[in-house]
């Protein structure tokens, strides 16, 4: 197996929206509640597993990882307040989007991710410079759902749609999941096309055959 690039991206600064709020908040609730809260993440969890490639256990650290980042970007002091910074993390794979103030703290956001349990890679893809706008955050969220359903129209074998992550910032579609390289090819295709799609970035990891 192959693995993908890396980037960053940051968010605007002393600045968090609702969702990354909504995200602190649901971080908190894991860590005081415990195994109730676990089983309501779980059963979501296991509803992406039943057609993902990734081990059940993988599926849930990831989700587990994202939390932990959010949590350190709010309170780590070097980064709090100074952009609007995101992880996604996929079979340990982290990809950090978003805008930061500097470059120092883009690079303060990629340390304390980087030294997180069992996370193998930080793709960088934080931009330096003022945050984007909520306009532009709805457009990317528009994008988002219509590089998903682009993504229904490969036709490759064996291809599922809901096995590719798609992440979105300032017009630039980032893919990830577990694919061959004809599905990633395909996959890219489809969304490159998509009107108000800037640029495509696989960032995939690569299997021989499809399960």
């Amino acid at each position: 197996m192959q693995p993908f690039a890396t980037s960053h991206r940051r968010p605007p600064a002393g600045v968090f929206s609702v969702t990354a709020l909504a995200l602190a908040l649901l971080a908190g609730t894991l860590l005081v509640s415990g195994c109730g809260a676990l089983v309501v993440g779980g059963v979501a969890a296991g509803a992406v597993a039943a057609y993902d490639r990734r081990p059940y256990n993988v599926v849930i650290d990831d989700e587990g990882i994202e939390l932990r980042a959010l949590s350190a970007f709010i309170s780590d002091p070097q980064v709090k307040g100074r952009g609007r910074i995101s992880a996604t993390s996929y079979n340990y794979n982290v990809l950090l989007t978003g805008q930061a103030d500097s470059a120092e703290t883009a690079r303060r956001a990629t340390e304390l991710v980087s030294r997180m349990p069992k996370v193998k890679r930080v793709v960088d893809e934080i931009s330096i410079g003022p945050t984007i706008s909520m306009t532009q955050e709805s457009q990317d969220t528009y994008l988002t759902s219509r590089a998903k359903l682009a993504l229904t129209d490969v036709e490759v074998p064996g291809f599922d749609a809901s096995r590719v992550k798609v992440v979105t910032e300032n017009g630039v579609v980032f893919l990830m999941g577990l694919v061959t390289p004809q599905e990633a090819d395909a996959a890219a295709d489809k969304v490159r096309y998509v009107s108000g799609v800037k640029r495509v970035v696989k960032l995939f990891e690569y299997i021989e055959r499809p399960s």
